[in-house]
This record gives structure tokens, C-alpha cells and sequence, in this order.
């Protein structure tokens, strides 16, 4: 499935081959050169033209004239003491976005684990991790139309959807601020914005970023987040036969307290979300995550992992708690580590599978939730990797 281009997607970076065949054939080039170009940017991460060593000196004036570039800029970086790196990007036009390297410390760190299936394919956990795995965490708007009640990237509303090559551009530019013995193992598209509020982006970045010439992404290892938006997770399922990890936003057990937290609930209510799920073509041994942020006195009594289990009874799922980080301009206060602990033992001892998910990135505001448009996080000049 290749989602159909807009006319921003068919800036450079977001052409698959067969679209730089028809640009190639304009400009008297041979067909085989698209795949060339398409793994210079999408494989290697080169948006310089003059480094394309295997492509004639001649077609590389000419793509520079096409405006092949890096679409970001990486305005700032940083970093925490847990090894956690927020990336500040500039994209043309003004847009601001941020991106986040989260490094997987254990297995049992739900900040990714319990994110994306961790299994080879058979199923089964690999012995050992000769390599450090590193989970990066994707935007998809610049602002968020969405309005949760807890979260900071949509306070200032949407500004704007990324297009395809935007989306994929993070993962490129990422990839240069890898450690040594770090391996870039996991997507998760939970950064700011909700990737099914514009689906065709959304799926075109997908497409790109599972294209065998370029990374060539397992979908086993890239995971969706969505507040719940009933059309785009049919969309999801029936483009990527279910293949795509999917994570919902849930946060309540119930209509009434989740449509204090996040408006979207009005629209799509959760039997008509819960219907999807169960509708959503799961392949064997996947299961959907369910992410629930944790409020005190809100949603984190032992009475409300109760209903939640019972909501959730028929679908196989996996449960990932988020103890609520704190945003300004709310009135939302952080569980107690004795709330969390009894919501996760009340779940585990209904039969889910249910994590805590470990505070990450806290020192620069690269926690969930915590992703915004501060103009105080932006340095003046271009960061490059140490």
C-alpha cells in the first residue's frame, strides 16, 4: 500500500523509486538511477547531492536544482541523565517539532517494551542483546488538535500536519545522534500530534519507512499511538493487515471520566472504540497496547482497574500505566507510588499484562505528555552530533 502523494510529498525526500523513475525519465536519465538516489537519502541518510558518490557529477547539479535537502533542522538537543536525547527540529517554513531517543535499559522497561512486541519471528525473546536498543519517538503535527486535558503538545492548538517526508526526516536525522553500541530498533508515533488526524501522511511515512531500498523498517517494530479515532484505526488495519502495532490513549474506564480528559470521547465513544479494537486484524501473538495515564483521585482507584478489566476482557491487550507527569496550566496532580502500585496489582491479578512505564527524559521535558512549542527550548544555530 502507497498512500497517494500530495504535491508537498513529491518534494525529494518524499518520492519512493518509482516516482523518481518519472522525475529521471523527464530529465533523460536512466530508470535505474531512482533506486540509487531513493537509498542515498532513505538508507544511508544523505540529502547532499554532491555526496552521492556513485551518481554522475552531471544528475547531481541536477538534483540539487530539484531542492533535494534535509527538510529539518536540528535546532538543539537535549539530554538527560537516563540517556534519554529530545531533539529540537526546524522545519521549513517555521514549524517547530520535537523527537525523542529513549535507550531501553531493560527488558522490562515499559517505556518501550511494553510499547512494541520485543520477539524475533518466532515469537519467542531473543537470549541475548549484544547491542543497546534505542526506541525513538516520532511527531506528527506541529501542535495537536486533539485538546487531552493533560498533555502539553496540544495547549496551542494545531499549527500544522507533517507531510510523509517530514515524519520520515526524524528518523533520518536521528539516527546521527545514536551512541556507540546503540542500534535505532524501535518507532513509536506518540511524539506530538495524533497520526490518524491525517491518515494519508501518516500511512505515506509508514510506506517510506517500510520500503526495502531504504530502511526498511520491520512493522513488527513500529507502533502507532492514537486517542482513539475509530476511521483511522479501520484504515490502519486494513492497509497494513493489522501488522502495525496500534496503542490507544485510553485513560478511563468509563465514558464520563474519559470525556473530561480527552473531548475526542464525545465523537467516538468508547463502545464504538472498543468495537474497533476487536474488529482490528491482529496478526498471532500481538496484542494492542493500552495506555492509561494515572491521576490522582481521577481515574487511579482499585475500583477503576476493576471496570477497566472488564472493559477490556475480550481483547487482547497489554497495559501500559503512565504515572501523569506534570504539565503547567493544569490542575492534575501525579498518583502516589501506593496508587500505581495497587491499580497494577488489581490488573495483573484480573490476568492482564501490565507494566508501569518508567519516568524517562523528565529533565528536558521528553517524558509522555510533556512535548510542546516552548520557544525556550530552542537554541539559535544548527546542533551537531558530539
Amino acid at each position: 500500500m502507497t498512500a497517494a502523494p500530495s504535491e508537498k510529498d513529491l518534494a525529494p525526500l518524499g518520492r519512493f523509486p518509482e516516482e523518481w523513475e518519472a522525475v529521471l525519465a523527464e530529465l533523460g536519465e536512466p530508470r535505474y538511477r531512482a533506486k540509487q538516489i531513493f537509498r542515498w537519502v532513505h538508507r544511508r541518510g544523505v540529502f547532499d547531492p554532491r555526496s552521492m558518490s556513485d551518481v554522475p557529477e552531471a544528475l547531481r547539479r541536477k538534483l540539487g536544482e530539484l531542492g533535494l535537502r534535509a527538510p529539518v533542522e536540528v535546532l538543539s538537543v537535549h539530554r538527560s541523565s537516563d540517556g534519554t536525547r529530545k531533539l529540537v527540529l526546524g522545519l521549513l517554513g517555521g514549524a517547530r517539532v520535537e523527537c525523542v531517543l529513549i535507550p531501553m535499559t531493560r527488558l522490562e522497561d515499559a517505556d518501550a517494551a511494553a510499547v512494541v512486541e520485543d520477539e524475533d519471528e518466532s515469537g519467542q525473546e531473543p537470549v541475548s542483546h549484544p547491542v543497546r536498543r534505542v526506541t525513538l519517538c516520532v511527531s506528527t503535527q506541529y501542535g495537536c488538535a486533539m485538546g487531552c486535558r493533560f498533555c502539553a503538545s496540544g495547549r496551542a492548538g494545531l499549527r500544522r500536519g507533517l507531510e510523509a517526508h517530514e515524519i520520515v526526516a526524524q528518523v533520518l536525522v536521528a539516527r546521527a545522534y545514536l551512541e556507540p553500541g546503540e542500534e535505532l530498533r524501535n518507532l513509536v508515533f506518540m511524539g506530538m500530534g495524533e497520526p490518524l488526524h491525517h491518515y494519508d501522511r501518516t500511512a505515506r511515512a509508514l510506506c517510506l519507512l517500510l520500503h526495502q531500498e531504504g530502511q526498511n523498517f520491520s512493522p513488527r517494530r513500529i507502533t502507532v499511538s492514537t486517542v482513539g479515532l475509530v476511521p483511522g484505526i479501520q484504515k490502519l488495519g486494513r492497509d497494513f493487515q493489522g501488522k502495525i502495532g496500534l496503542a490507544i490513549s485510553l485513560h478511563a474506564p468509563n465514558d464520563a471520566i474519559r470525556s473530561r480528559l480527552l473531548p475526542m470521547n464525545d465523537r467516538y465513544p468508547i463502545a464504538e472504540l472498543m468495537k474497533a479494537l476487536r474488529e482490528y486484524p491482529l496478526p498471532r501473538r500481538r496484542r494492542i497496547t493500552i495506555e492509561y495515564t494515572l491521576i490522582a483521585g481521577v481515574n487511579d482507584a482499585p475500583e477503576h482497574a476493576r471496570e477497566l478489566g472488564r472493559l477490556l476482557s475480550r481483547i487482547p491487550v497489554k497495559i501500559n500505566l503512565i504515572p501523569m507527569n506534570r504539565v503547567d496550566g493544569t490542575d492534575f496532580e501525579a498518583p502516589s507510588s501506593e496508587a500505581v502500585a495497587r491499580f497494577q496489582s488489581t490488573l495483573t491479578g484480573l490476568g492482564f499484562s501490565c507494566f508501569v512505564r518508567t519516568r524517562r527524559g523528565d529533565e528536558v521535558d521528553a517524558a509522555c505528555g510533556q512535548l510542546a512549542m516552548r520557544p525556550d527550548l530552542v537554541k539559535l544555530g544548527t546542533a551537531r552530533p558530539e
